[in-house]
């Protein structure tokens, strides 16, 4: 049987990891992490709806200690996922492909994600 002469795809150990990478990779993570959350909102809704024990008994789980790692986990994903999909939208309409400005708007996006997320929980807990 003859060898097939045909290019290889690159792999870990020749491919170079790049910051964009790892955003776009935390950008589908943190999407899932929304599902979840929506999850648990409906779930909160749907308890309010059926009355005022199942309302206490989801509020009591989502205030508990948790809850509350969910409830921050499913902000911050949020805060990051807007944050990059604003940095998509600029890709999309073509702009922002230099590999310092693509450097640079994957910081700002995370940097971004991190204050909105610490501001958000200030504002909750005062």
């Amino acid at each position: 049987m003859s060898e097939i002469n045909r290019p290889l795809s690159p792999h870990v150990g020749i491919y170079s990891w790049h910051i964009s990478n790892t955003l776009s990779i935390f950008h589908r993570l943190t999407g899932l992490a929304l599902s979840v959350g929506a999850l648990t909102l409906l779930t909160w809704i749907i308890a309010a709806a059926i009355g005022p024990e199942a309302y206490a008994t989801v509020t009591n789980v989502l205030s508990g200690p948790l809850g509350l790692m969910v409830l921050f986990g499913v902000s911050a994903s949020f805060f990051y996922h807007f944050a990059n999909g604003i940095r998509h939208l600029a890709w999309d309409a073509g702009y922002g492909f230099e590999k310092p400005v693509a450097r640079a708007t994957g910081w700002f996006a995370i940097g971004a994600a991190a204050v909105a997320t610490a501001l958000f929980w200030l504002g909750v807990l005062a």
